[in-house]
């Protein structure tokens, strides 16, 4: 009986120890990889808004990222000035915009005077739309994205489509090899795309136009999704800090009828929680277009919901318009997580969620408490410092244009007129540092010299890109920022503008909570190590090992 037993324990031991070797030997013959990853970038989303309003999200979206998946809670932004191209970039290269060469939404070449729009290509046309709103492509972008890196990893057997409201945020995270890019067009109220890509949109693309979501979504015109006292987050509807639709709002209050004037301001369906939920509804038809996570390759889907930036535009963090937009985008978080459920599986799928920035509160309303804020009038401080500069130099040509709170000076007059190149920076960075909200003005070609504290250094020095950037920067003080008085913007360096959430979830993340300190620039390197394919080719960041199982 004793060796009966033994026998069978012995046989039982040799049979898992082959069975587990079998196992290795069939993972071994494929890396393990998910079925699709889905980067989803949240346009203007403070870190605290997954936890302002965290009583009040359902189960199925942000509380579910937050209670299956790994989040970072202390993730920065590690470039200036923070905005909506940079971010995008920063998220999918891995890099900084000094080596991935998006300084901002626009910029001045600094070598011919031609004012570039990221995405703007010139060299090819619109596809969707009869205007040239879809003349974009990625050429701007310097380097390679983890979205490319997937592409030559599996030898372009990868699908990878991107899809936002805005051309930006839906070429840019795609990348170079992209299979293709969406966005909305104002003009006509469907999504298009560029030659760039295609000769002509799908046909489940043409469908989905021809079903003229945007108007069935503004139909019933924007109410509260609940009762009005019951956003004790936000402060009353009608403030003076909040902005109207122009030329149809008398006052910012609910409900804005929005079905009155969308047939002639089509683009006003972005500043409605409604132009997230089109975004995701979009984005399942590319999906199930495209095949997305049905074949034997991982596709990658990119998403950037852009309504919440254009309402805490207008509207500023406080506002009764953004808690709304956020309730609003957690259902259909849950409603797009549970559609990636069954058609991809449960398991199958890793979804990343972050912001490209996040948003000062409104001044006026930091003024009605006391806080320190002000209005940065930039036009005036630059026409200043022309004043000031011709008074001192005989000519204010020197001072080229500012941009991005870059001051770019025009060094081969400089040299023509036998000037000092370094002494005329000095006098302008000593003049820009008295203007009012200025908290520092720097001259970034003498940076190591200069007595900033960290990070705002390293921030500056990873936003500059010489070819696409002015010589010289203003640091506005905390709360200081262009304004016509009411709702928000960004571009700080400050943490309401940089702060920002990065949370994984599904396959190949553990459940966790980390504090530790973070950047924007961990992203791509963390898919990339997830996925074990090459890193984008300009990467600084570093792998968020602890997410990954």
């Amino acid at each position: 009986m004793k060796q009966r037993l033994i026998g069978c324990i012995t046989f039982i031991f040799c049979f898992l120890a082959l069975s587990q070797t079998g196992f290795a030997q069939d993972r071994g013959n494929q890396v393990e990889r998910p079925k699709l990853v889905v980067g989803i970038v949240v346009d203007q989303m403070r870190w605290d808004y997954l936890y302002r309003y965290y009583d009040r999200y359902g189960n199925g979206g942000f509380k579910r990222m937050l209670n299956e998946g790994f989040t970072c809670e202390n993730a920065f932004i590690s470039h200036l000035p923070s905005f909506t191209a940079v971010g995008h970039a920063t998220v999918y290269t891995g890099s900084v915009p000094a080596i991935h060469g998006i300084t901002g939404n626009d910029w001045n070449d600094q070598v011919t005077g031609r004012k570039w729009y990221c995405v703007e290509d010139t060299a090819v046309q619109s596809v969707g739309a009869d205007n040239d709103n879809g003349k974009m492509s990625p050429r701007n972008l310097l380097v390679t994205t983890v979205t490319d890196e997937l592409r030559l990893a599996t030898n372009f057997h990868s699908k990878v489509v991107g899809v936002s409201l805005k051309d930006r945020a839906s070429i840019i995270p795609a990348g170079h090899a992209a299979n293709a890019a969406f966005w909305f067009d104002d003009k006509t109220g469907r999504f298009i795309t560029s030659t760039y890509y295609m000769n002509d949109l799908p046909d489940w693309a043409k469908k989905f136009n021809d079903a003229d979501m945007p108007s069935k979504l503004v139909a019933g015109d924007w109410h509260t999704l609940y009762p009005m006292n019951t956003y004790v987050q936000s402060t009353a509807d009608n403030v003076v800090w909040e902005g109207v639709v122009k030329d149809e709002e008398e006052s910012p209050v609910f409900p804005h009828m929005i079905s009155r004037f969308y047939n002639k301001k089509k683009g006003e369906v972005r500043t409605t929680p409604f132009g997230n939920t089109l975004t995701l509804e979009f984005a399942k038809a590319a999906l199930k277009g495209y095949q997305l996570g049905q074949g034997s390759y991982t596709d990658f889907l990119t998403i950037n919901c852009a309504s919440t930036d254009y309402v805490g535009h207008r509207y500023g963090p406080n506002s009764i318009e953004v808690e709304d937009t956020y309730l609003r985008l957690d259902k259909d978080f849950e409603d797009f997580f549970y559609f990636l459920d069954r058609t991809v599986g449960i398991g199958n799928y890793t979804v990343f969620l972050t912001a490209d920035h996040g948003a000062a509160h409104s001044i006026k309303f930091m003024e009605e408490y006391n806080l320190p804020a002000g209005f940065l009038k930039t036009k005036d401080i630059v026409n200043n410092l022309k004043a000031y500069i011709k008074a001192k130099y005989k000519t204010d040509k020197i001072i080229k244009e500012d941009l991005n709170y870059h001051v770019a000076l025009d060094k081969p007059l400089i040299d023509r007129l036998k000037l000092n190149y370094e002494q005329v920076k000095r006098d302008a960075v000593l003049f820009l540092q008295t203007q009012p909200g200025v908290e520092f003005a720097v001259d970034i070609e003498n940076l190591g010299s200069s007595p900033l504290p960290e990070p705002i250094k390293s921030m500056i020095a990873n936003g500059y890109n010489p070819k696409r950037a002015g010589a010289l920067m203003i640091v506005q003080e905390s709360g200081w920022f262009g304004s016509s008085g009411t709702g928000t913007t960004h571009g700080s360096w400050n943490p309401h503008d940089t702060h920002i959430p990065m949370v994984f979830m599904g396959w190949g993340i553990k459940h966790g909570r980390s504090t530790d300190t973070y950047h924007m620039t961990d992203i791509a390197p963390t898919i990339a190590a997830m996925l074990r394919i090459q890193i984008p080719s300009g990467a600084t960041g570093r792998v968020v090992s602890e997410a990954l199982k």
